[in-house]
């Protein structure tokens, strides 16, 4: 049991690298100000994903072991209103402290932490479960950011997969592991 943990673990760990490198990568493409366009008066900008990732991040990895993962001084409504001075390097390290609370409470775990019970909003969850969760939370918002990032670069977008109509090219001279997303460590 205690090798499929620690597989488990570090699996858990390559896949929030993974998809935190391939919303960067997203991002990285974007002119300043495309952060806070919204496609319409009830979609999400990229800056408010963000905020309300890193919001997440915080209260769910904060004391991960050790208390609720839905903190009393989380207001989750707030994360999805921005302040008119906000900026780009705003966002970002929203985006950097968010990513610092889950890897500083992933990477000291052990395997007999995976069966531990924790709790999100007074519900039990083992820390597999919690974990399982925030995968699946990131990975719909890391897609609504290449989503949102793909269609606001438009014809400027550099995929970050194999680009269309290569794909018969691909099979025959797929790139070395270590060029493909999502990326190890």
């Amino acid at each position: 049991m205690s090798d499929i943990a620690s597989h488990y673990l570090e699996e858990a760990v390559r896949q929030f690298r993974g998809h935190k490198r391939m919303a960067e990568s997203a991002m990285s493409q974007l002119r300043d100000d495309d952060f806070f366009v919204t496609l319409d008066p009830e979609s999400n900008s990229v800056a408010i994903l963000v905020k309300h990732l890193a919001g997440n991040m915080r209260s769910r990895f904060t004391g991960f072991l050790t208390s609720d993962g839905e903190k009393p001084d989380r207001f989750r409504d707030r994360e999805f209103e921005l302040s008119a001075g906000t900026t780009r390097a705003d966002v970002m390290n929203w985006w950097e402290e968010g990513w610092g609370c889950v890897f500083a409470a992933l990477e000291p775990l052990k395997p007999e932490d995976v069966m531990r019970t924790v709790t999100i909003r007074g519900e039990p969850h083992t820390a597999l479960q919690a974990i399982n969760r925030q995968i699946a939370h990131y990975a719909q918002h890391a897609g609504q950011i290449v989503f949102l990032c793909k269609h606001l670069r438009s014809s400027e977008w550099k995929t970050l997969s194999i680009p269309r109509g290569k794909s018969e090219a691909f099979k025959t001279a797929p790139p070395k592991p270590d060029n493909r997303l999502p990326k190890e460590r």
